[in-house]
């Protein structure tokens, strides 16, 4: 069976703790890669909150408790884990979009035609020290630095001026 197109919807999620120290981890199969947590909706109707949850929990294995806010059904096999929980009020609709063009070396995992993807921006606060188990297909390495060089890291124009927004959002 072929492999479903990927919809060009998705989200940035930046995730930091309270000394503004913000995770950043390389994609696997590009070396120097940076980034945040990233990825599409699984269908065109999964609510973006659920898709920022689900992408983080695959890609560091942090769990993000569902909220009031949540709609939707539960991720299997993450509202029952312990370890590596977050509370889902930590997770945030920084309500900030960026329509970028995707990068020719990824768009044959989109539609035919499809050359541009809409990413809706979260942060999610967790404590110092939080254990991350990266999923290896997706990311060789992860790294905890200060807001402005984790920003000078990522490879991402949107994903650098999101994480320096960081202080901004905290204030509101």
């Amino acid at each position: 069976m072929d492999k479903p197109y990927k919809i060009p919807e998705s989200v940035l999620v930046v995730i930091y703790t309270d000394a503004l120290e913000v995770l950043l981890i390389e994609r696997t199969g590009t070396p120097g890669f940076w980034q945040s947590v990233t990825g599409s909706r699984d269908a065109p109707d999964e609510p973006l909150r659920q898709t920022a949850r689900r992408e983080v929990f695959e890609e560091t294995g942090i769990v993000v408790a569902r909220g009031n806010t949540d709609t939707g059904p539960s991720i299997a096999g993450i509202d029952d884990a312990m370890r590596n929980k977050v509370d889902g009020a930590d997770l945030s609709d920084w309500q900030l979009s960026n329509v970028y063009e995707i990068y020719p070396i990824w768009r044959h995992r989109y539609a035919p035609g499809i050359t541009h993807n809409t990413e809706h921006v979260f942060g999610l606060r967790v404590p110092r020290g939080i254990a991350v188990t990266l999923a290896p297909h997706e990311h060789t390495a992860l790294r905890w630095l200060p807001y402005r060089a984790a920003a000078d890291l990522c490879f991402s124009p949107s994903n650098a001026e999101a994480i320096l927004q960081l202080p901004h959002h905290l204030s509101g």
